[in-house]
């Protein structure tokens, strides 16, 4: 499994990302080998892998750091990941996924939920095998729970067009930031911080994660679907109402109804106008104003990490991801 370019530039990181991506290597294995090399592909196919670099980085700091076993927590959160990304897909009905055909697209819904399932059993199992604590393997399960909490959260908030942005960033608080907090909290659990020092490494998750969601749906409204490696402004369509429509329209609700009411039957005008309106009414400019929130709030709790050499690259890294490009 090839890593992302970005890794070049964190060579240490880098090394240890591809033991990760090793290990997940010899972990999925499944009799219907189509699905296997899939599922592999998907993988392979051009993800980051942020969150278990955050797991591997936060478990420099203890004393009871043990390499092997970080990078084995480290690939039960992205094989974690790829689960929630395949029943996103799913739920979201997306024909691809980091610019390939999804896999629900490819081999059915069926298919992909049961795919999604495995990697649920390759997560837990990695947990199982490695976790030094069973506290560590009980912060996992409940780091899974709000993940999935928070997607329902989102179910039930579909083609809500008085939805408050309170109500948007308790959803993401339960879908996005709470994988990267235990990425970041298993990882300082594995090298035996306090819990006070744990503490900080999951709240430091937890800012990044919002800071990364509120950007994902800013680029939803910025740029291409080329670009973005997955269709823009599907989840419009689909009912889902981020931060920078949600603000937009604070501004002139009315001028919105007409359009969102028609709900998945919205057409490419409709969403090219509605973006348009966004981008007029400063939706956007205000999402990136919360999000800038966000990123200074995970640098101040960063700035109280052990002066390490992996404390630079947290917070080099951190703010490589909270300021892309709009």
């Amino acid at each position: 499994m090839k890593l992302h370019p970005m890794w070049d530039n964190y060579p240490q990181v880098a090394t240890e990302l591809e033991q990760v991506n090793g290990l997940i290597e010899q972990s999925v294995r499944m009799r219907n080998k189509e699905v296997e090399f899939v599922l592999k592909d998907m993988l392979d196919s051009g993800g980051k892998m942020v969150r278990p670099a955050y797991t591997l980085l936060f478990s420099t700091f203890g004393a009871d750091h043990n390499p092997k076993r970080a990078q084995a927590l480290a690939a039960s959160i992205e094989v974690l990941h790829t689960a929630t990304l395949i029943h996103d897909d799913i739920i979201d009905d997306a024909s691809q996924r980091r610019g390939k055909v999804s896999l629900q697209s490819r081999y059915g819904k069926s298919a992909a939920v049961y795919a999604g399932d495995y990697l649920f059993t390759v997560s837990f199992r990695l947990s199982a095998q490695y976790a030094n604590t069973v506290n560590q393997f009980e912060v996992n399960t409940r780091g899974m729970e709000r993940i999935l909490m928070g997607e329902l959260d989102q179910m039930n908030l579909y083609y809500k067009q008085d939805m408050t942005i309170r109500q948007y960033l308790t959803q993401i608080s339960g879908k996005t930031a709470q994988l990267f907090a235990l990425a970041c909290y298993t990882g300082a659990l594995e090298g035996g911080q306090s819990e006070k020092e744990s503490r900080n490494a999951y709240y430091i998750g937890s800012h990044i994660g919002m800071a990364f969601q509120l950007l994902d749906d800013i680029l939803d409204y910025t740029q291409s679907a080329e670009d973005f490696g997955k269709p823009v402004l599907e989840d419009v369509r689909q009912g889902i109402y981020t931060a920078p429509l949600i603000f937009a329209m604070r501004k002139n609700r009315s001028k919105f109804e007409p359009l969102l009411s028609k709900q998945d039957q919205m057409t490419d005008e409709d969403i090219r106008t509605i973006k348009q309106w966004v981008l007029e009414f400063e939706g956007v400019k205000e999402a990136r104003q919360i999000a800038q929130k966000y990123t200074e709030k995970a640098i101040k709790r960063i700035k109280k990490l052990p002066d390490t050499p992996e404390k630079k690259v947290i917070e080099k890294l951190t703010l490589q991801l909270l300021q892309r490009n709009f």
